[in-house]
């Protein structure tokens, strides 16, 4: 048996090169499932679907099963980690950044930098959680091997001031010193990747490493020393991305996404890391990177023509993971590393633009697939994050495909008799079996995850998500919300896609934070044609095929219910009552308590 030693347990790089058949057991049982699904469904059609239609459904349905199989299976291969305790690279119960038993984390020797790139956000806000981070740091012992670096690209000159003079504030109250810098960038050229290379150009030669963090960051002191102890002790290695878990926001909807981050991102990042090993992704943010090899591959090219498809790449981070393994550097991502935070935007609206922004750049991507050189995981994963957003348009078009063939039977009615001569009648089939069979294949796809990751939560302390029934009960509800504004993200998507496909770019305005609510007139300025549309799609269906509305009601109900839906999961009084009632709760909102609890009885 192979020994694992404090020194071993800390190299990541002795795992790369052992994903061979983890690639292809997973690709295996994705192709497989796909090709059932296609199967039952091409079955179900029968022959008396005319043929341009059968096959359009099927290709897009093809698409669409696959995605959702690919995640089924990731979660799958979460979830049996998990069970067992199993690092998803060592697939033993230890892995790289463990430390039980072998005299805790090493001494820091290198220098890591912490930036925080902000573009006009609140300073008041950012100082806080970087507060809270420095002083995390601190607890340790090994902060001195750390400095903090605030990038601004901020364009306001008021809020520019209020930084300037928070930063002194911010010295003072933590006594960081000169170990926390602020600079501001008056051109905000290449954007966040550009204000970085920025830093590197003129502080990078100093630092090893850097940790890289958004405006909403919070990471544990932990976390970013055995971050900064596993690159020391893995020379190949050139980022190693943490889960980044939601948290912070009180907004019913902000609740009920924190909550389903916490209850399934861990399962599924264990999942992705299982099979992605060494050729993991970057999501730009809560990431530790080699400063050096970063700045000598991880240059971003200006793409040719004009925006959307051209000019400067807005999602910039999958394109770093991949120069960065192009270049032979390893890329990892542990999810097992608590102690890594993020904000949620607080309602739906805020929540699709964003989508809006990172849509156009994930698109562009599309240009860089066949880049020479690159490792065909990185390849994946630029297709992949094409995919997350082509995917709503592909559901809805098979859903448009859908009515069409059931329209098209229900008006022009069975033909008996196609184009080709033939002596016996085309008599109508109706395989209602396979579509059951279908029907419930899907649904376990969608679902059963997220019962896994039920019975892997119930298994923490009860008191960890607010009790075991309350527990459960969230799950439902998560549920439930997720179906009504599954179909409202499907409409927002491929209405995005088309006004990009029409050659309509988008800037980079600032990320709405804070909790804002949703006042009725927005809600039903946003959401008023996808009303009008389920509304429609409930008097064409029902006239003309009433049985085919009862598979559309979940989808309907979703467009029908979309400006309240919207509103009323804005409401920071509904998060708060919900949290009253220890519904959505999260361990480290419950640590939060139990520690006020203390504090105040002592």
């Amino acid at each position: 048996m192979e020994r694992t030693g404090p020194q071993t347990l800390w190299n990541l790089d002795r795992h790369a090169g052992r994903a061979g058949w983890r690639r292809f057991l997973l690709l295996l049982l994705v192709a497989a499932t796909t090709a059932g699904g296609v199967q039952l469904l091409a079955t179900a059609l029968g022959p008396q679907v005319p043929y341009g239609l059968a096959i359009a459904l099927l290709a897009v349905f093809a698409l669409s099963f696959g995605w959702i199989a690919l995640s089924f299976w990731t979660a799958i291969a979460g979830f049996v980690l998990k069970s067992f305790g199993l690092h998803p690279l060592s697939l033993r119960r230890r892995g790289p950044g463990d430390d039980a038993g072998d005299g805790g984390v090493p001494a820091l020797r290198e220098r890591t930098a912490i930036l925080v790139p902000v573009y006009n956000e609140a300073p008041d806000e950012v100082f806080a959680r970087l507060a809270t981070t420095w002083r995390s740091l601190e607890a340790t012992g090994q902060s001195n091997a750390f400095e903090l670096f605030v990038l601004s690209d901020t364009t306001n000159d008021a809020i520019a001031a209020e930084e300037a003079a928070g930063i002194e504030v911010l010295r003072e109250r933590l006594g960081i010193g000169e170990r926390l810098h602020w600079r501001r960038r008056r051109r905000n050229v290449g954007r966040k990747a550009g204000n970085i290379a920025d830093w590197l150009d003129t502080h990078g030669a100093r630092f090893d490493h850097m940790i890289v963090f958004d405006a909403d960051s919070v990471m544990s002191g932990d976390t970013m020393v055995r971050l900064a102890a596993l690159m020391e002790a893995s020379p190949r290695t050139g980022i190693i991305q943490t889960h980044a878990v939601a948290m912070g926001q009180e907004t019913l909807f902000a609740r009920v996404l924190q909550f389903s981050s916490r209850v399934y991102g861990s399962m599924v990042s264990t999942g992705h890391s299982f099979w992605q090993m060494s050729e993991a992704n970057y999501y730009g943010h809560n990431a530790i990177i080699r400063v050096a090899a970063f700045s000598a591959h991880c240059r971003l090219p200006v793409l040719k023509g004009r925006a959307p498809f051209g000019g400067e790449i807005l999602s910039h981070d999958f394109v770093e993971a991949a120069f960065m393994r192009r270049a032979g550097w390893f890329v990892w991502s542990l999810p097992n590393l608590d102690g890594s935070f993020e904000e949620l935007p607080t309602n739906v609206v805020d929540y699709a633009v964003r989508d809006r922004r990172w849509m156009q750049g994930n698109l562009q991507h599309a240009r860089l697939v066949f880049t020479r050189g690159l490792h065909w995981m990185s390849r994946l994963h630029l297709v992949m994050g094409i995919m997350g957003y082509l995917a709503s348009p592909l559901w809805l078009g098979s859903l448009l495909l859908s009515a069409a063939i059931v329209l098209e039977h229900e008006i022009v009615g069975p033909v008996y008799f196609g184009n080709a001569p033939s002596l016996f009648p085309n008599w109508p089939q109706y395989n209602t079996g396979h579509v059951h069979a279908l029907l419930l294949v899907t649904t376990l796809l969608l679902f059963l995850p997220k019962l896994l990751a039920l019975v892997l939560s119930l298994r923490a302390p009860a008191p960890a998500y607010g009790g075991r029934l309350a527990l459960t009960g969230s799950v439902v509800l998560e549920t439930l919300f997720s179906a009504l504004l599954a179909p409202v993200m499907m409409l927002f998507h491929s209405l995005f896609m088309l006004g990009i496909l029409a050659g309509r770019a988008v800037g980079w305005p600032p990320q709405a934070r804070g909790e804002r609510g949703m006042p009725w007139a927005l809600a039903l300025g946003r959401h008023g044609g996808q009303v009008a549309l389920g509304a429609a799609a409930v008097v064409v269906m029902g006239y003309w095929a009433p049985s085919f509305l009862t598979w559309l009601l979940p989808v309907v109900a979703g467009l029908l219910l979309a400006p309240l839906l919207a509103v009323y999961s804005s409401r920071r009084s509904l998060g708060v009552a919900a949290r009253r009632w220890r519904m959505f709760m999260t361990p480290e909102e419950r640590l939060e308590e139990r520690t006020k609890q203390a504090s105040s009885t002592t």
